[in-house]
């Protein structure tokens, strides 16, 4: 009998769909370069991809509204370098698994940090913005807390996070993965998704459409052009409506 034959025999259960879905980390490549995407994605405002998302059926792409801006952000654009942590007392190996966690973080990351509910301390200060910038990184965004904040603030880095406390991780909250699909509420997110911050808030653009969802968004900002020429010509909300305009 084949391994086949006796999954069906006795009914086990097949997940290799779920897998893919949940676990396989996408390569796509792009018709253009990464930095042009990324440059081109940052021309557009957040409210304009979640639109175009919600074109594609995607309701979830946003992240948690608790998490805000540090600074009024506009449009930063980066691949998401995602990180997972939890509240635990265990403080041995976690400086070498974070070192080594920095040492992966690459140019044009947008760090995005799950910490698994954590209220109790912080897991973004000022020698991570240090070092995070200097490899490159676009931002962070953290669903927890930060501290060292004039630090980020000198370093001139954008950060996204929850809260505010003078509580470090070490004894508290230990990272126990990077670089692996996360799930923060509805949103799920994998390693090298488009990832967009500004002062509205963060989304995520799975990578696999991220190039459609640019072009969409593209011609929607366009789109919208027209509709703000014709509001300051004077033209009333019915025509604007009737030429396809929306408000």
């Amino acid at each position: 009998m084949s391994v086949e034959d006796y999954k069906k025999e006795v009914g086990m259960m097949n997940l290799e769909k779920l897998i893919e879905v949940r676990e396989i980390i996408s390569k796509k490549k792009f018709p253009i370069s990464d930095k042009e995407l990324l440059k081109r994605y940052e021309q557009i405002y957040t409210g304009a991809i979640s639109d175009v998302l919600r074109e594609f059926t995607l309701l979830n792409q946003a992240l948690p509204i608790r998490i805000k801006a540090l600074r009024e952000y506009k449009t930063i654009a980066g691949f998401a370098f995602t990180v997972k942590s939890s509240s635990s007392t265990k403080i041995s190996g976690e400086m070498e698994f974070r070192t080594q966690m920095l040492d992966e973080m690459h140019e044009d990351a947008f760090v995005i940090y799950d910490t698994s509910g954590d209220e109790e301390s912080t897991s973004w200060g000022g020698v991570m913005t240090a070092t995070a910038k200097g490899k490159g990184v676009k931002a962070a965004c953290v669903d927890g807390g930060i501290r060292d904040t004039h630090q980020i603030l000198d370093a001139q880095f954008p950060v996204f996070y929850k809260y505010r406390s003078s509580n470090g991780s070490l004894g508290r909250c230990l990272i126990t993965d990077y670089q692996v699909p996360i799930q923060i509420d509805k949103c799920f997110i994998k390693p090298g998704d488009i990832i967009l911050g500004d002062v509205d808030g963060v989304l995520a653009v799975p990578r696999d459409i991220a190039y459609e969802v640019l072009l969409r968004a593209e011609e929607i900002r366009e789109n919208e052009k027209k509709i703000f020429g014709w509001v300051k010509e004077g033209q009333s909300a019915k025509e604007i409506s009737d030429k396809g305009g929306y408000f």
